[in-house]
């Protein structure tokens, strides 16, 4: 799993700048729409509410989780090359940077990087994670635009001399279906310009004994990550899920590549949201989240569909992980 773009509460400002009827609207249609498809399915942004959000970030250590410790020991181990590959007094693009924390990683590696601009939906987090970039990077100029990266927007027209670096750590890609990848690294290119580069985590296929637990960990943390959607739903939607007759589930998708998170129904019932009701049989469930895995070869196809080249690679002593370093092409 990965924060593909945190959404907040609907209760108060949504932090995309919409209204708070505007984005709980979006939230309701979302969820009603995905449970009364045939197959049930949530789209992921939504397991990140506040306490989603926390949720996650304890995931992150758990000793079942490998994605963010091993690409952070990649960052660490790779930090010459990393320099080497971004340039000097480069501008470094974060595409759903939330809190910012490879970030250090990356802008201490670089050579006198000129700009950092942070991208996330969420943009309360990333004002938060700019005061402390500001500490540790104070002559560094930052620029913070709250927008949704799986969509097309403009970056800002200032500084257009500076060659830019884009920067999208964790294991977040696999969350995109491969045409929904293969249009973000398009878009990248597109923000870039011609002589720019991206620096792309990527989680690689590995055995099921250790992707399966990073999915379904021992302390049930991922479960409550899980639940904590119906609970979610509950509380801001009037529903009446019962959380008791729901279990987590982790499972392989061979023909996807991928780890997929489901709520499975313990039970015959019937749960309502916002007066709509929705049919579970015994078993069935709903698909919230896929993490797809890729294989070097794999994600060259996508990136050079996508107007890139692969430059470098960058992986663990036991290729659990990937760092690719990209050139426009």
């Amino acid at each position: 799993m990965a924060a593909i773009q945190k959404s907040i509460s609907p209760k108060g400002r949504a932090s995309d700048g919409t209204h708070a009827e505007s984005w709980e609207a979006e939230f309701e249609s979302d969820i009603i729409d995905g449970l009364q498809d045939p197959f049930k399915r949530i789209s992921c942004r939504w397991l990140y509410n506040q306490r989603g959000s926390e949720l996650f970030e304890a995931i992150t250590l758990l000793p079942e989780y490998y994605p963010t410790r091993t690409e952070t020991t990649i960052l660490r181990n790779c930090a010459a090359e990393l320099s080497t590959f971004i340039g000097e007094n480069a501008a470094i693009v974060e595409y759903g940077a939330g809190a910012a924390v490879k970030t250090e990683l990356l802008l201490s590696a670089a050579k006198n990087p000129s700009l950092y601009i942070a991208i996330d939906i969420a943009k309360d987090f990333l004002t938060d994670a700019l005061r402390r970039l500001d500490a540790r990077f104070p002559q560094l100029r930052k620029i913070c635009i709250g927008a949704d990266f799986t969509r097309d927007f403009p970056l800002p027209e200032a500084y257009p001399h500076i060659r830019r670096v884009a920067f999208f750590p964790g294991s977040t890609l696999g969350n995109l279906p491969t045409s929904d990848a293969k249009a973000f690294l398009s878009r990248v290119r597109n923000h870039v310009g011609s002589d720019g580069a991206a620096i792309i985590g990527v989680d690689l296929i590995k055995p099921l004994d250790i992707l399966l637990p990073a999915y379904d960990d021992a302390a049930g943390v991922t479960a409550a990550f899980n639940l904590n959607l119906l609970e979610r739903i509950n509380s801001e939607l009037a529903g009446n899920f019962d959380l008791r007759a729901f279990k987590h589930e982790a499972r392989w998708n061979v023909a996807e590549s991928a780890v997929e998170m489901h709520l499975v129904s313990a039970k015959d019932q019937v749960a309502e949201i916002a007066g709509e009701k929705i049919v579970f049989a015994e078993g069935e469930s709903i698909h919230t989240e896929s993490s797809r895995k890729y294989s070097p070869e794999r994600f060259e196809i996508i990136a050079r569909a996508s107007g890139w080249k692969v430059s470098r690679f960058w992986t663990d002593g036991k290729g659990w992980f990937g760092v690719f370093g990209l050139r426009a092409i």
